[in-house]
């Protein structure tokens, strides 16, 4: 494989765009705008230089993930060079694999309903009982 053109100060931003984050820039800065990325602890915005050495945690759905910024590199490339660019914390894989768990023992939100859909036959009973029940202006 090719080798990614490295830089020594990058915008989070991009960096988040070039390490695969994001899907896109404007998506990345986003989601720095809400304050979802967090560098070294501090929220931050979309231009806050990063340098090697820094650590960036960014939520992804409902998990943080905390990562060691390794390299900068303002090109996107393919997802294992991508993997090159940051070293992912003990802690933040533990949180990641505990979340898969959870998702994967959760129960099937279809078996929450008792007895499914209601029937034409239980529409028509809550419709006559809605008709002939007692109401405030009836007395």
């Amino acid at each position: 494989m090719t080798e990614l053109p490295l830089t020594d100060r990058l915008r989070l931003d991009k960096w988040l765009w070039a390490a695969r984050f994001h899907k896109t820039r404007a998506l990345a800065a986003l989601e720095i705008g809400h304050g979802r990325v967090r560098v070294n602890g501090q929220p931050v915005k979309p231009a806050r230089e990063l340098t090697a050495g820094d650590r960036v945690e960014t939520r992804q759905q409902q998990v943080w993930r905390c990562v060691v910024v390794r390299a900068l590199s303002a090109v996107r490339g393919p997802a294992p060079l991508a993997r090159q660019l940051y070293e992912e914390t003990p802690e933040s894989l533990a949180a990641l694999a505990a979340a898969a768990q959870a998702r994967r023992e959760a129960m099937e939100p279809a078996l929450a309903i008792a007895q499914g859909r209601p029937t034409k036959r239980d529409g028509r009973e809550l419709r006559q009982w809605q008709r002939w029940s007692a109401s405030v202006e009836d007395e």
